[in-house]
């Protein structure tokens, strides 16, 4: 079922089961669970099906740390979510993301990867990706011109990827959604407060709020924010009233540890020796799997660093590859922002490039495109600014800071790329000017994936993360985090596949509680 919630009477109170609150990747997926199930569910949505400039202005924020993407460009506010522009990557966290590591502070998650196998494996239809494989011996076995580079694999391994076409929810499940006799879809219902009981230990109900002031209440046993990153941290925080700094807040970790990519080119190899580089290879919109390097676990904690993928992109043209700070400067994102659901869809039935041999014999030279975790840190935060919205709710103010060790990863990850490299003769390695220095120095145009993580992670205690294994936020019953919010650690993987896995894995739970 589907209604705009324009068309509700003030003061109407909605009522179900579960309420969840965001239409994204993890909103649209924790629904399509509860399909048939019995339980009564509402999907607040709180833009339309399609971008609305009054709706998107709702995202604008205050940015306060390092230069980052204006905050209502980074993320889409209609139904679908940033699906709507998001660039198809899809790879499972490592077991190492999982994992207590001694020379990373705060690393570790409550769960294990094993935890996660099965969601994975059931995600990756909804995302429209190959077999749940990740080894390269299959995907060796698929084409034989995927041949392995001959490295050390105890210091240097593959990562494989799959491509999504990329699929955009709000297109691929909005007739599914709204067909669902026990799911309602509501649009145009921005949530604006979440309500508890007078102990504050459980959520009584949300606020809806609408542009001329008109309001609606949404009651369920279990409710479930599944906004984006920073929209989480801003509702939670701004539900005030009886939590004077925010539900989930008792220790100050609400926005905390907010994590971001760090994803940009900042080094080459010219080849000497000529190497097929078709496992390695991608073209957007054709490739369907490839492999990227990164630095094995025992290598990681030998050096005491961070983890990371290292791509190799071949020649380009128009010269020394980008960061996306360069491409995208501010200016050109409106541009970017404005681009429809399908825009960038695919159909994946191109024949992708031979990246043989004898091609890079012609072209030696390739950039290598880091895609690297960042360190949890505390300073690295998102809270409240002082500016309310066009619903009277305060903006996000975002400061985003980056540590010595996230410089000193990068700066290691080349060094020892070049090193193996240069052992085997195959080539070599030269790192950008400015990650030369060992010190916490960064270039303005150092960037991120448009990956917003952490913030409100998860960790066993209330003291140190915001919800536990299972989502749910510390010390209310019934409050529960969907979306890459809850990261302990961001690993070196895009994050859709993991947040609708672990939205699948959310939404199991509920239904199986009463």
């Amino acid at each position: 079922m589907h209604t705009d919630a324009r068309d509700l009477s003030d003061g109407q109170i909605l009522e179900g089961d579960v309420c969840i609150v965001g239409a994204g990747a993890a909103g649209i997926a924790a629904a399509l669970s509860f399909i048939g199930s019995g339980k009564r569910v509402l999907l607040l949505e709180g833009g339309g099906f399609d971008l609305e400039g009054d709706v998107q202005g709702l995202y604008r924020g205050e940015i306060v740390g390092r230069p980052y993407y204006p905050l209502e460009a980074a993320r889409l506010h209609y139904f679908g979510g940033t699906t709507g522009h998001w660039g198809g990557y899809c790879a499972p966290l490592d077991a190492i993301d999982f994992a207590s590591r001694p020379w990373v502070s705060q690393s570790g998650w409550p769960i294990n990867r094993d935890a996660l196998d099965r969601y994975y494996e059931q995600a990756h239809p909804l995302l429209d990706l190959g077999p749940y494989r990740y080894d390269t011996a299959y995907w060796q076995g698929e084409d034989a011109r995927r041949e392995l580079l001959p490295l050390d694999r105890s210091v240097v391994e593959e990562k494989v990827w799959q491509f999504s076409a990329p699929t955009r929810f709000g297109s691929k499940f909005r007739t599914q959604i709204v067909d669902a006799a026990n799911v309602h879809l509501f649009t145009h219902a921005n949530v604006v407060a979440v309500h508890t009981n007078d102990d504050v230990s459980a959520v009584s109900h949300v606020t809806i709020r609408h542009f001329d002031g008109r309001e609606q209440t949404a009651r369920a046993r279990q409710f479930v924010l599944a906004c984006s990153t920073m929209q989480n941290v801003r509702l939670l925080l701004a539900s005030n009233a009886q939590a004077p700094a925010g539900l989930g807040n008792l220790y100050d970790q609400v926005g905390r540890h907010f994590m971001e990519h760090l994803e940009m080119p900042a080094g080459t190899v010219a080849f000497t020796k000529p190497q097929s580089l078709q496992l390695y290879a991608f073209d957007f919109g054709v490739t369907k799997m490839r492999a990227e390097l990164r630095l094995s676990d025992a290598a990681q904690a030998d050096l005491g660093i961070l983890n990371a993928t290292v791509a190799l992109e071949s020649p380009s043209a128009l010269g020394e590859m980008l960061s996306t700070f360069e491409l995208e400067p501010p200016e050109s994102v409106e541009q970017f922002r404005r681009e429809t659901r399908d825009s960038l869809t695919a159909d994946m039935k191109a024949e992708a490039q031979n990246y043989s041999a004898d091609l890079v014999r012609r072209n030696p030279l390739f950039t290598l495109v880091v895609r690297q975790e960042q360190a949890p840190n505390p300073a690295s935060r998102v809270t409240l600014s002082r500016e309310r919205d066009a619903l009277q709710v305060p903006r996000a103010r975002f400061d985003w800071q980056l540590t010595r060790l996230d410089k000193r990863t990068m700066r290691l990850l080349y060094a020892t790329l070049g090193r193996e490299f240069g052992r085997l003769g195959i080539g070599r390695v030269q790192m950008r000017d400015w990650l030369v220095e060992d010190d916490d120095s960064w270039p303005a145009v150092v960037s991120g994936g448009w990956h917003d993580m952490g913030a409100t992670r998860m960790h066993a205690s209330p003291r140190h993360g915001v919800v536990d294994a299972d989502c749910r936020v510390h010390g209310l019953a019934n409050l529960y985090l969907a979306g890459a919010g809850v990261f302990s650690t961001a690993g070196a993987a895009n994050p859709t596949l993991t947040i609708v896995a672990l939205a699948l894995r959310l939404a199991e739970r509920l239904r199986s509680r009463h």
